[in-house]
């Protein structure tokens, strides 16, 4: 039943806090908490975790682009609780401390199939900033302000970020950045690569799309999945002996593929090529 006009709410629906968009073939992650400057809860991480999962899940999706609505990227965590915010009881089964929620996301983004593009729309703290260190591009708004915070709240790094952060910007940055915890303007941030460059705010998505069909027109979905994991994870191999065996897998495998006929005769016709493997089909395991 309809309520009668003057019955009727007077406020809007309560929009979802991650909204999830779609260009094409790029899909658009948007935190939503303007109001917040998109300060993340529990449900929030988790519903971004959920959005990876079905933009991985989609084989027309090629790419993705992580951003925020309004004039921040993500202020951190929401700490509008108080000074409980952070207190967590132990696991109940084994008595050790809970996994670290944006610890969950970021190893979610490192897992992904599809390039992850970050459009850092605003200013971007704690786990805001840690968040976007397993995605494959970082671009910012010439205005945004970066803080490793967490000392300055009693708190350590988190979501990986003691392995990302280093390996993003250098050992000495990186401890600069966490221990100090002071603020990092954007130029300073293009500097010691924290991020790939710098545009005006309101063209950052722009940017980011733009970004991500570069990285995906005219490749195989199934090679480029294997080759952000091979990136990403020769990052820990002891020598280049663990690349070897990896890469000869994965050469072998694409070698039988129906995705290298159709891309040597693409070539060979001068035509675009219409790549066959699907993702979902599965991938090869490169890494035994």
């Amino acid at each position: 039943m309809q309520p009668a006009p003057d019955q009727a709410s007077e406020t809007s629906p309560a929009q979802p806090e991650v909204i999830l968009e779609r260009h094409d073939q790029v899909a658009v992650i948007r935190l939503n908490r303007p109001d917040r400057l998109n300060a993340v809860t529990t449900q929030n991480l988790l519903d971004i975790i959920a959005a990876l999962d079905a933009c991985d899940a989609d084989d027309d999706i090629r790419a993705v682009v992580l951003t925020g609505t309004g004039r921040a990227f993500c202020a951190g965590a929401d700490i509008s609780g108080g000074g409980d915010t952070f207190a967590m009881d132990p696991d109940t089964d084994t008595g050790t401390a809970p996994p670290d929620m944006g610890g969950l996301v970021s190893l979610r983004l490192f897992r992904m199939t599809k390039p992850i593009i970050s459009a850092i729309n605003g200013s971007a703290a704690g786990v805001g900033v840690t968040m976007t260190l397993p995605t494959d591009v970082r671009i910012a708004a010439d205005t945004a302000k970066f803080g490793f915070v967490f000392t300055r709240r009693g708190l350590v790094p988190e979501a990986c970020s003691s392995w990302f952060l280093p390996r993003v910007v250098g050992i000495s940055s990186a401890i600069e950045w966490t221990v100090g915890g002071r603020t990092i303007l954007a130029a300073e941030a293009l500097e010691r690569g924290l991020v790939r460059e710098l545009v005006p705010a309101d063209q950052v998505v722009t940017r980011a799309i733009e970004i991500a069909r570069e990285m995906t027109l005219g490749t195989a979905p199934v090679s480029a999945a294997l080759t952000r994991q091979l990136m990403w994870r020769m990052l820990g191999a002891p020598d280049p002996e663990a690349a070897h065996r990896a890469e000869s897998i994965g050469i072998y495998t694409r070698g039988k593929s129906a995705d290298i006929r159709e891309g040597v005769a693409a070539f060979l016709d001068k035509r675009e090529p219409d790549f066959p493997d699907r993702v979902s089909d599965g991938l090869p395991d490169l890494f035994s």
